[in-house]
Formats: C-alpha cells, sequence, structure tokens
C-alpha cells in the first residue's frame, strides 16, 4: 500500500487499517518466535505501513486543527 492509496481512504478506514496491520505484526511476531515465519521481509513492511498510516493520519489531525 502506497502513500497515494492511503490518502484516498478516509480516516475511520485508515484507522482501522492501522489497527489490522499493528495485529498483523503482533502475529508476525509470535511466528517468529515460534520458528513457524520463513518470510522475515514481512516485518519491515508491516512497519513501513504502520508508519505510512500514523504519519497521514497525523497529518489530518493537523490539518483539522489548523482549520484546513
Amino acid at each position: 500500500m502506497n502513500a497515494k492509496e492511503v490518502r484516498g481512504l478516509s480516516t475511520e478506514e485508515i484507522k482501522t487499517k492501522l489497527m489490522n496491520t499493528r495485529q498483523e505484526l503482533m502475529n508476525l511476531r509470535f511466528q517468529m518466535v515460534t520458528g513457524q515465519l520463513t518470510d522475515t521481509s514481512r516485518f519491515k513492511v508491516a512497519r513501513r505501513d504502520i508508519a505510512r498510516l500514523e504519519t497521514i493520519l497525523n497529518e489530518r489531525v493537523r490539518n483539522e486543527k489548523e482549520g484546513k
């Protein structure tokens, strides 16, 4: 998911995706500990998705406060 796709979502959809991505990251951590995880690159993708979602969400909050 890239930033352009995220910006097209509503605020509630972004919050939902953020929650789901955090859940996915937690599941990846459990899989890593139990030895079930084979594709460790999914960690990087999940962390970056979380950062992207939080950044765009914070931009929206900041713009609402400024009255734009």
